[in-house]
């Protein structure tokens, strides 16, 4: 059985492509060196504390887990192979043949090596040991907790993406950056490549003929003739094809698109997110992208799609993914079929003082809203240590270096309610240095210092009033009624923000949330919404999925209806003068 068998990064394919999912010996030890004896078989890409893995253990702080399986290299002759990984969670060392080829650190972004050199004919071993704190380190780890419960959910280590081989030539694109230009009439093409000074060529094709075409070294600009620009959009995500060729005999095809954010003032004023220079409501739901059996991986790819599908079936058109990197083809998934993103940069730090981030932070939002985050608070709020803070740096930069490539991510979410926020003006400047255009919630809930796009406001327990002022505002979460489904939970504890007896009070409930308390909003400013939350996760059962994703649990027509029901009020505000 070899699971997730596609090409797992579809913005940047090869022909050259050898999945190496499936079936691994695997060891746990106390250190670092190679097992005598194994386990037994995990299978790859699910963690070991999972249930699709068939392992089912936590991998301790102290301990060290180790992988091992032998392989062949691609076929073909001459040239580079490179050996990639999704995501290791999270430090690892690699080894090819007994060769050390490799160490990464970071849990949630994929690293690729060259191991050419380490490579003999036949059959080669590979081995990887990996080592993960967990809650006990400061590294990004979301919502994982060695002591699940509640809004906090359980570790997991080890490799949870695709592991994959290719081989290239000797000088190869290692990334590519694809941007599209303001104005709407051109793609900027960036890439970086493992030796300097080579010529590209670059295209974008819509349904199969070339539009644009550029060469030359550096940044390209494909420029696109007006006759058939097509804009990107939840209503019409359209995507150009795309090849980027080296003269040294590399090519890689991917996909593209022109989208352009903004917040812009509608008729009355009032600033508003606009999508290529039009008002749009983005209503939306908080994802934590976690499944029953296989914790931060799904299934299957079908099953991603599933899910996706019904997001968009019932009138929603935005995830904000909470606390967590996917893997490339979630969000490949969300660029095809019209989902905007809201991407938090996962959060890390040390231990979080809850008792002020999440209970007096939610008692007393008046007076902690504006709470600073420099100086002695840095330690207050988790991150006290100027190492911890260079880590953090370290991640923002490779979270947009992995994902810039999707045009689905409209805003970057660097921090979410405190949790290891420090500095948020400055790291907000630093997004925007890198990547000018996407919006940015500088700090999701509150800790608020003024940065960014967006008035970004979590509530759940108090009378909700919007003011508008110089940046657009979202009512970044919100909702989160529990109803645990029967047959449905994982666990027998129920997590929530209210609890509803069935489903007919629940979706009672949620149709009075969303027509008495949110649609009235939309006139004072509100711009954008996510509802807590897309599924059930463990004890957190206010998903309007469930876990499994068996069942809806509101009624679908009311759901709908309310969707529509605010969209349409959207369009009545703005147009309005």
């Amino acid at each position: 059985m070899i699971p997730l068998q596609e090409y797992p990064r579809p913005a940047m394919r090869r022909d050259s492509y050898v999945n190496l999912n499936g079936p691994w010996q695997y060891a746990f030890t106390q250190t670092e060196a190679m097992p005598a004896r194994w386990d037994g078989e995990i299978l790859v890409p699910y963690s070991p504390e999972c249930a699709a893995s068939g392992v089912g253990r936590t991998l301790k702080p102290e301990e060290w887990l180790h992988y091992r399986r032998t392989f062949r290299a691609p076929p073909g002759a001459g040239g580079r192979v490179l050996l990639h990984f999704g995501a290791v969670d999270s430090e690892c060392d690699v080894r090819v043949n007994g060769r050390e080829v490799g160490r990464n650190i970071g849990g949630y972004w994929p690293f690729a090596l060259e191991i050419t050199g380490a490579l003999t004919d036949g059959e080669n071993e590979l081995h990887v040991a990996v080592r993960d704190p967990s809650d006990r380190g400061t590294q990004a780890r979301g919502k994982q907790t060695l002591r699940p419960g509640g809004m906090f959910y359980p570790a997991q280590s080890g490799i949870w993406q695709t592991v994959w081989l290719e081989r290239v030539p000797d000088a190869y694109i290692r990334e590519l950056h694809v941007t599209p230009d303001p104005g709407l009439r051109a793609v900027r093409v960036e890439a970086e490549l493992s030796a300097p000074g080579g010529r590209m060529t670059a295209r974008a094709f819509a349904d199969g003929a070339c539009v644009a075409e550029a060469h030359g070294t550096g940044a390209l600009s494909l420029r696109i003739p007006n006759g058939d620009v097509r804009l990107w959009s939840p209503d019409a995500p359209f995507l150009y094809d795309l090849t980027v060729e080296t003269d040294g005999g590399d090519r890689v095809q991917g996909y593209c698109a022109l989208r352009e954010w903004s917040c812009q003032k509608d008729a009355r004023g009032v600033l508003r997110f606009c999508l290529n220079g039009e008002p749009v409501f983005l209503n939306g739901l908080l994802d934590q992208g976690y499944w029953p059996d296989g914790l931060y991986t799904p299934p299957s790819d079908e099953a991603v799609v599933r899910e996706l599908e019904t997001v968009k079936r019932l009138g929603f058109n935005l995830l904000r993914k909470h606390a967590k990197i996917e893997p490339q083809r979630w969000y490949y998934h969300c660029d095809r079929l019209g989902i905007v993103v809201w991407q938090d940069f996962v959060n890390g730090g040390a231990p979080y003082k809850l008792w002020f981030v999440t209970y007096l932070a939610n008692i007393f939002q008046p007076l902690l809203r504006r709470f600073p985050d420099r100086g002695i608070s840095h330690a207050l709020l988790s991150r006290p240590a100027p190492h911890c803070r260079s880590e953090y740096l370290r991640e923002a930069r490779a979270t947009l270096a992995a994902l810039r490539a999707h045009p689905c991510i409209a805003c970057w979410v660097p921090f979410n309610e405190g949790w290891g926020q420090f500095d948020s003006r400055n790291v907000a400047k630093l997004v925007r240095d890198i990547d000018a255009s996407r919006l940015i919630d500088a700090a999701s809930g509150w800790f608020d210092q003024g940065a960014g796009d967006i008035d970004s406001i979590h509530n759940y327990f108090y009378p909700l009033r919007v003011r508008p002022g110089r940046r657009a505002v979202a009512l970044s979460e919100y909702g989160g009624i529990a109803w645990p489904a029967p047959g449905r939970c994982k666990t027998d504890r129920v997590y929530g923000y209210g609890t509803a007896k069935s489903r007919e009070e629940l979706t009672r409930r949620y149709r009075k949330l969303q027509m008495e308390t949110v649609l009235p909003q939309i006139a004072r400013g509100l711009s954008a919404i996510v509802y807590t939350q897309l599924t059930d996760v463990e004890d957190e059962v206010n998903g309007i999925l469930t876990y499994g994703r068996e069942e809806l649990k509101p009624d679908e027509n009311v759901v709908r209806e309310t969707n529509a029901a605010l969209a349409a009020e959207f369009a009545r505000c703005v147009r309005r003068g």
